[in-house]
């Protein structure tokens, strides 16, 4: 077993020189307030960081990266911590840089329809900040009420709306950032349309390896005129699927479509009984239309008439917005109620094209049936985001490593489906092996010569998005089997 070594590092004078910039409050250095930091929200990789500071402006964002910049200190930038990659995840002796109390709504300009945060807003307050001039902000990741925006630039976030609106990229006009020799700069701006290099779109996504953003210019839309949902359930996977392509073949593009198979469906209404999703339905379609009032209308009696020729057993319609969030609260609350169903589980996130939704998910059954895991499929239809969650027991010996390998296969099953090994909740720690199965070497190095350019020293969140020598399986051994001893305060 592997220990965690006592640093080598004189700490006591470098944690006086943070506190100096930070304040005394703003420095966690006690071992059992850092244990609280030492995941994301992938819990099965675990590393105690050495120090943890929480600063409040971009200044003091930048003197702690200066400072470990000064030193050497490798240093990881975490948000809310619900990630699922391990992007936020620690590494040995270095300093996470937490913006959980960079929590201010800067400016709000709803005529030109873009609002400032600082990176620890949670994602939710966007929309609550603006909606009674009838605005929103449309990326809504299933934890849009925890995560935070700057965690949700980081990896890119997604959600349900994403299939019409676009990811977090397409609504970030520009950026504060604090590059990894403690510069600040700006990019971007406050119109759509900047001339020069994209350093905007290059930056989001980055998982933390570029710098650290300290405010962000959104742009916010307004609330459409008319908005429907519609919920039909089907015999089997295969038939929504069909219907799914069907709707984005007539030409209609939802503001979200969303699946979910049978074992998802029993889990949340054992869970939050909505009553709404049918419990013996091979699969449940969600399909959310919004615009003017006569489009809504036309595309309903369209989407309906595609899914009843798909086999649709029963299509329920809502527009008022009690029963819309009664319909999409199943969905919403479906990783929670994973939990019910096993005492835990390995979540992945890959893209295949909507094609191949069918094929893929025989494939997904069959490995759920070799390897003897149960998967339960949760998944952005429209845009073929699948979400397969992995049901296991981590108290059995030798079950997370069984389960790590099962989410590879997973992945590998995207990729030669002409897809991608992840869809909005980036790389980080969990899937950087992977990437040689994506991207050749050519390809890699010149993101190695961007990342080189940033971060020259290496200590942005090293470890992240690029593969390194050892396996995931061995990286993840490494991980789990780290134990801390006792150690000094200092």
């Amino acid at each position: 077993m592997l220990t965690q070594a006592k640093s080598k590092r004189n700490w006591k004078p470098i944690i006086k020189e943070f506190e100096a910039v930070i304040g005394k409050k703003g420095v966690v250095r006690r071992k059992e307030e850092l244990l609280t930091y030492e995941c994301d929200g992938l819990p099965s990789y675990r590393q105690r960081p050495a120090l943890v500071v929480l600063p409040r402006t971009t200044e003091q964002v930048a003197a702690a990266v200066k400072l470990c910049d000064r030193y050497n200190i490798p240093w990881v930038a975490r948000g809310a911590g619900t990630g699922l990659s391990g992007g936020a995840l620690p590494v040995e002796d270095c300093v996470l840089i937490v913006t959980a109390l960079m929590k201010r709504i800067l400016d709000v300009d709803l005529d030109n329809q873009r609002i400032v945060v600082q990176p620890g807003v949670i994602n939710n307050w966007v929309t609550q900040a603006v909606s009674g001039a009838g605005f929103y902000y449309a990326p809504d990741p299933s934890s849009q009420i925890i995560c935070s925006i700057g965690g949700n630039v980081a990896e890119n976030s997604g959600g349900v709306h994403c299939l019409k609106y676009g990811v977090t990229t397409n609504h970030v006009l520009g950026l504060k950032l604090v590059v990894p020799d403690g510069s600040i700069v700006d990019v971007g701006g406050t119109i759509p349309e900047m001339p020069g290099y994209d350093l905007t779109g290059l930056f989001v996504g980055s998982e933390g390896t570029l710098g650290i953003a300290t405010e962000i210019t959104l742009k916010i839309l307004k609330t459409p005129e008319s908005i429907c949902v519609v919920l039909a359930d089907f015999t089997s996977i295969e038939a929504a699927g069909a219907a799914v392509a069907d709707i984005i073949g007539a030409g209609i593009i939802p503001a979200g479509m969303e699946m979910m198979d049978n074992l998802s469906i029993n889990a949340v209404e054992d869970v939050v009984a909505t009553g709404c999703y049918p419990r013996d339905a091979g699969a449940i379609l969600l399909v959310e239309l919004d615009g003017l009032e006569v489009e809504v209308s036309t595309n309903k009696k369209r989407v309906t008439q595609l899914c009843q020729q798909n086999g649709a057993r029963t299509i329920t319609t809502a527009s008022d917005p009690e029963t819309r969030l009664k319909l999409w609260k199943g969905r919403k609350a479906a990783f929670a109620a994973a939990g019910h169903l096993s005492p835990d589980y390995f979540v992945q996130d890959g893209v295949i094209p909507r094609t191949q939704l069918a094929q893929v998910l025989k494939d997904v059954e069959a490995l759920s049936e070799k390897y003897g895991y149960r998967i339960a499929n949760v998944f952005h239809a429209g845009d073929g985001n699948l979400h397969p969650l992995i049901l296991y027991d981590e108290s059995i010996p030798g079950a997370f490593e069984q389960v790590e390998e099962l989410g590879g296969e997973i992945l590998r099953l995207c990729v030669n489906a002409g897809g991608s090994i992840s869809g909005e909740h980036g790389i980080g720690a969990d899937k950087n092996c992977f990437m040689p199965d994506m991207f050749s070497e050519a390809d890699l190095e010149t993101m190695k010569w961007i990342n080189q350019v940033f971060n020259p020293k290496g200590l942005a969140n090293p470890g992240k998005v690029f593969p390194t020598p050892r396996t995931c399986g061995e990286a993840a051994n490494a991980q789990k089997s780290v134990q801390f001893k006792d150690v000094e305060r200092f």
